[in-house]
């Protein structure tokens, strides 16, 4: 796996996994600070025609 941040070869089993380093790690976590990654909302279903209408006979 690589580092998400600088691109260097990562073991699974690294201190800092994903991360190479400790560096690169506080990297991200600026990153999420400063709102430069950003969670898209969720998508919202789609209600079809039929949803809320019952054949009520």
């Amino acid at each position: 796996m690589k580092c998400p941040i600088c691109k260097k070869d990562v073991a699974p089993d690294g201190d800092f996994f994903p991360f190479c380093s400790e560096r690169c790690k506080i990297i991200d976590l600026g990153n999420w600070a400063s709102e430069k990654y950003v969670i898209s909302t969720p998508i919202q279903p789609v209600e079809s025609e039929d949803d809320g209408e019952r054949d009520e006979s």
